[in-house]
């Protein structure tokens, strides 16, 4: 979703009492409402679930108690628990709200339609689409509200999304997921227009699902490429030693092996490589979402999303929490766009960038049967993935330039990866094969 309004703008921004700049009196940095209102279950759409029926989407709404402010920033919070479980009343989307409210903001935790079967990536793909479409008319329900009622007072120049987990993914891909194009490999385009694409048919239509920023505690993207330099800022923070959704890339596992995504730690080396602005914590050694059964690190992700935030609203003020450095090496691979046009980024800014002397080649690309694979190291497997992240193959390598028989693989595009002695390049190349 592309960033319509420049957000360092200087401008005119309300403070409780009268129209200051931003931050006047503590608002948006500091606690200056004692308390907040809530109001539960407010309806924003509907839409059919995965088994047919009907499912009524609805949010609770919370607000500082006896604010006057008529043009407040939203920001919505989406839970997480695996697109199977999980409610707008999770104790961390709770306390993000509360705590938030008191600040200054307006916000809203929704809940969205969850579950699939077989537990399966096609149908994970489509509990993510069906995900993104449920917090795409939420937004909307604010932009329509704003037009026509104004019962809840938003600047809808002013409205960020986030969340943990599978939150944290919904939103991500909601931010930088445009084009279904982006998508097809995974679902294909008829069942993406089945479906209602990408805005989907959840309520409000007609309205923007326009957001300016994005928070991602421990989420993750399908393909780091979707991230543009011209897209909205992001805020990621994520534990290293997470095994649900992997810090840097791999496999998510909720249990079961799904699908493989980027981590934040890729979508900070990818937003380095192409200038995106982007805010990353890493909690060392931490595993999945630390924060919400830690209150000190719940004061730290408050502070560090606060930090965040203050600067988007435009505010000149202390950070509580500064940026750490990233743990790991972060590699991007090759990938094309949604031209065929291939995106290969370094980020040359932190050090961090691909190692060159992790590089291999493959041809004939596209291939009828025989793949050649040629590295500048010495490995010992190739494994060959779908796009779903499904291994479909591994051969035990015994030269370089080995060749591997595809003879019996379908038309269509597939991952390469090759594994060494000290562990996996990550580094995958796409390829097609053709028949």
């Amino acid at each position: 979703m592309k960033l319509l309004l420049g957000l360092f703008l200087t401008g005119l921004c309300s403070s409780m009492l009268n129209a200051q700049t931003p931050c006047t009196d503590g608002r948006y940095a500091n606690d200056v409402f004692d308390d907040f209102v809530k109001t539960s279950n407010i309806v924003y759409g509907q839409n059919t679930s995965w088994t047919g029926g009907q499912a009524t989407l609805d949010l609770d709404f919370y607000e500082p108690e006896g604010d006057t402010e008529t043009e407040r920033p939203l920001l919505i919070w989406v839970h997480g628990g695996s697109f199977i479980g999980g409610s707008k009343t999770d104790s961390d989307m709770v306390t993000f709200s509360e705590r938030f409210a008191k600040k200054g903001y307006a916000c809203a935790s929704i809940d969205y339609r969850l579950g699939f079967f077989p537990i399966d990536s096609v149908n994970a793909v489509k509990a993510v689409v069906r995900a993104t479409q449920d917090l795409r008319a939420a937004i909307r329900f604010f932009y329509k509200d704003k037009q026509s009622t104004n019962t809840y007072k938003i600047d809808t120049n002013k409205i960020f999304i986030g969340g943990s987990s599978a939150g944290a993914i919904t939103a991500l891909h909601v931010a930088y997921l445009d084009d279904e194009c982006e998508i097809e490999d995974y679902l294909g385009q008829s069942t993406i227009i089945s479906m209602g694409g990408i805005e989907g048919t959840s309520g409000n239509p007609g309205y923007s699902s326009t957001v300016q920023g994005v928070i991602n505690g421990c989420g993750a993207l399908a393909r780091y490429s979707w991230m543009e330099a011209d897209d909205v800022p992001l805020c990621s923070f994520h534990g290293t030693a997470d095994g649900v959704v992997t810090y840097n890339r791999g496999i998510v596992n909720p249990g079961v092996p799904l699908i493989y995504l980027d981590g934040s730690r890729m979508l900070h080396e990818r937003a380095c490589a192409i200038g995106l602005e982007e805010y990353f914590y890493t909690y060392e050694g931490a595993g999945h979402v630390p924060y919400a059964s830690n209150s000190g690190l719940m004061n730290l992700t408050i502070n560090f999303i606060r930090d965040f935030l203050v600067l988007q609203m435009g505010c000149d003020e202390t950070p509580l929490q500064p940026e750490n450095a990233p743990s790991e090496e972060a590699l991007l691979y090759a990938i094309d766009d949604c031209d065929g046009n291939p995106i290969e980024d370094e980020c040359t800014s932190s050090g961090l960038a691909e190692n060159q002397q992790n590089d291999f080649s493959i041809f004939p690309n596209p291939t009828s049967g025989l793949l050649t694979v040629s590295a500048d190291f010495e490995f010992e497997k190739a494994a060959v993935f779908n796009l779903q992240g499904q291994k479909l193959k591994t051969q035990i390598v015994a030269l370089n330039g080995t060749k591997i028989d595809l003879s019996r693989f379908k038309s269509g595009s597939y991952l390469i990866q090759l594994e060494k002695g000290n562990g996996v390049v990550t580094k995958s190349l796409r390829f097609e094969v053709i028949k």
